[in-house]
């Protein structure tokens, strides 16, 4: 698992930024292999890349090794996979039966936050 991946992250968002600062410390070394693209003003751009900037807000997007743009859970579990003490919570958020759950926090969790910014 030692390609590049772009993650598209919110940079407006103290969460997002703190995520991505703790993604990288557990990544360690791996941390070399993500690229970081801000969202942030770039709706252009990101329509030209195929994101709905909108779904970009509300969902992590993940752009793999082979070009692939992955999203929401599946974009989180391949960080995951990208760091073996993640490895464990990637294939455990990945069950048939934990996932929905998960999903369903997730959008919640953004939607709170997002409307707690006046973003929707």
């Amino acid at each position: 698992m030692n390609g590049k991946v772009v993650v598209y992250y919110d940079g407006a968002c103290p969460k997002c930024v703190k995520d991505r600062c703790w993604y990288e410390k557990l990544a360690g070394a791996e941390a070399a292999n993500v690229d970081w693209f801000d969202i942030t003003g770039q709706e252009e751009q990101l329509r030209e890349m195929g994101i709905d900037p909108q779904k970009a807000l509300t969902e992590l997007h993940v752009k793999d090794e082979n070009q692939c743009i992955l999203s929401e859970l599946d974009a989180y579990i391949l960080l995951m996979k990208k760091v073996p003490k993640l490895r464990p919570l990637a294939w455990l958020i990945s069950l048939p039966l934990v996932r929905p759950s998960i999903a369903r926090f997730y959008h919640w969790q953004v939607t709170r936050r997002l409307q707690s910014s006046h973003r929707i």
